[in-house]
C-alpha cells in the first residue's frame, strides 16, 4: 500500500484556506493593545507603585470548529488495503429468432456469451499527524483553580480538534478539486475554456450569451437575474437528465445513471447567495426558479486575501494524471456518491510519557483513502 506523507502540504494548505487580511497603515498603538506573552512583572498599582497588578480574568479562547467540507464520507474497514470496484457493461441486443424462424433449420442454444465485466482498484492513503506536548504540575502555578486548569486543557483539544477539521476538510475539498480538473481537461484539453461548453463541463456564460446573443462577461454574471434564472434552469434539466442512463456525463463513457437520492450537489456561496438575492427575492413562484438543494462552500481551493470572486471560483492545480490546470469561475458541482469520496479514514492518538520532564506527548494521527473515479457521473458549472 502507498502511503504519502502530507504534513507539509496540510500545513501549507491551512495557510491558503485561513488566507490574511492586508495591513492598513494606521498607528494604532495608543489606542488598541495587542497584549504580551509574557506578563509583565514590573507592572504595578497608580497608587503607592509598589503592588504587583493580578489577573482579574481569564479568557480561554475555545470555541468548537465545525467545517463546512461536503459530506463525501464513505465505509471503513480493518483488514487489507485496496478498495476494488467491479462494473459491468450493458449487453448488446441480438436478433429475436423465435419470429424468424426457417424450416429444417437448426437453432443452437448452447452459445457462451461472456459478460463485459471491469475491475478498478484503489490502493492509495494520505496521512499527517500532529503533535502536542501536555504538561500539568508545571502549568498549575498560572492558575487559581481546577476549573481553570481544565478550561485550558479543554482549549488545547479544542485547538487541535479545529486543526484537524481545518486539514480534513481541505483534502476532501482537494478530491473535488482533482475531479474538476480531470473532468475540465477531458473535455477541453488545451482550449480556452470560453471557447465552447460540453455536456460534462458546462460553461453557463457562453450558453447564456450564445442563446440570447449576449456579451455578458463572467464579471457581472452573478448579479444579473436572468444569466442566474437561466443558470438555475440548464442545472435543473441536468440533474434531471444525470438520473437516466447516459454515456455522456462521465469522463470515461461508461453507461451510469444517478437517482437522486445518489446526487450529491455543491454550489459556490457566491452563486448560491446572488440567486437568493437577486433572484428568488423578487419571484413570486420560487420553485420554479429555485435552485437545486446543495451544499455550500465558501470557496473550492482557498479564499485569497479579500474572498474576491477571482479567488474563491478558482481551482489552480495539477491533477493526479499529471494535468496543469487553472480554472476559474466554478459556479457548482454534480456528481454520483460513487464518483469521488473519503473511505477507510482512521483518527487515532498515540502517548508517550516523559518521567524525566514530566509531560506528555500526544501523537494525533489521520489515514484515508481519497479517490476519483472518473467512470461514474460529474458535471462542472462555471462560467468563462
Amino acid at each position: 500500500m502507498e502511503v504519502k506523507q502530507i504534513h507539509d502540504i496540510m500545513n501549507t494548505v491551512t495557510k491558503e484556506v485561513l488566507g490574511t487580511e492586508n495591513l492598513v497603515k494606521e498607528d494604532m498603538s495608543n489606542i488598541v493593545d495587542i497584549g504580551n506573552e509574557i506578563f509583565n512583572a514590573s507592572a504595578v498599582d497608580n497608587y503607592v507603585k509598589s503592588l504587583i497588578n493580578h489577573i482579574g480574568k481569564v479568557v480561554f479562547v475555545n470555541r468548537p470548529y465545525a467545517g463546512s467540507a461536503p459530506s463525501v464520507l464513505m465505509d471503513g474497514w480493518e483488514f487489507g488495503s485496496v478498495l476494488q470496484k467491479i462494473t459491468v457493461e450493458l449487453p448488446e441486443a441480438q436478433e429475436n429468432e423465435s419470429w424468424s424462424l426457417v424450416d429444417n433449420t437448426s437453432y443452437d442454444p448452447n452459445v457462451f456469451k461472456k459478460p463485459q465485466v471491469s475491475t478498478k482498484f484503489f490502493n492509495k492513503r494520505v496521512t499527517f499527524e500532529i503533535q502536542l506536548s501536555f504538561t500539568e504540575m508545571q502549568v498549575k502555578e498560572s492558575f487559581d483553580s481546577v476549573d481553570q486548569l481544565n478550561a485550558f486543557m479543554s482549549m488545547l483539544y479544542n485547538a487541535i480538534d479545529q486543526s484537524m477539521t481545518v486539514k480534513t476538510d481541505s483534502l476532501v475539498m482537494r478530491s473535488i478539486n482533482n475531479m474538476i480538473g480531470e473532468t475540465v481537461h477531458a473535455e477541453y484539453g488545451a482550449a480556452n475554456l470560453n471557447s465552447k461548453s460540453t455536456n460534462k463541463a458546462i460553461n453557463l456564460l457562453y450558453l447564456y450569451n450564445q442563446q440570447y446573443n449576449k456579451n455578458l462577461t463572467a464579471a457581472s454574471a452573478l448579479t444579473d437575474p436572468d444569466f442566474i434564472r437561466y443558470a438555475a434552469y440548464i442545472m435543473g434539466i441536468t440533474a434531471n437528465r444525470m438520473s437516466k442512463i447516459s454515456k455522456i456525463f462521465n469522463v470515461g463513457g461508461k453507461a451510469r445513471f444517478t437517482p437522486s437520492d445518489l446526487l450529491h450537489v455543491v454550489m459556490l456561496t457566491d452563486f448560491k447567495k446572488a440567486a437568493d438575492v437577486f433572484l428568488q427575492s423578487s419571484t413570486f413562484n420560487e420553485e420554479f426558479t429555485k435552485l437545486p438543494r446543495a451544499e455550500e462552500v465558501p470557496y473550492w481551493q482557498g479564499s485569497g486575501t479579500g474572498y474576491a470572486f477571482a479567488d474563491t471560483g478558482k481551482v489552480y492545480i495539477k491533477t493526479a494524471s499529471g494535468h496543469d490546470e487553472t480554472i476559474t469561475g466554478i459556479l457548482g458541482v454534480m456528481f454520483d456518491r460513487d464518483a469521488l469520496g473519503v473511505t477507510n479514514m482512521n483518527k487515532r492518538v498515540k502517548q508517550n510519557y516523559i518521567p524525566n520532564a514530566e509531560f506528555f506527548n500526544n501523537w494525533y494521527k489521520y489515514d484515508a483513502g481519497y479517490f476519483n473515479d472518473l467512470n461514474e457521473n460529474f458535471v462542472v458549472f462555471f462560467v468563462a
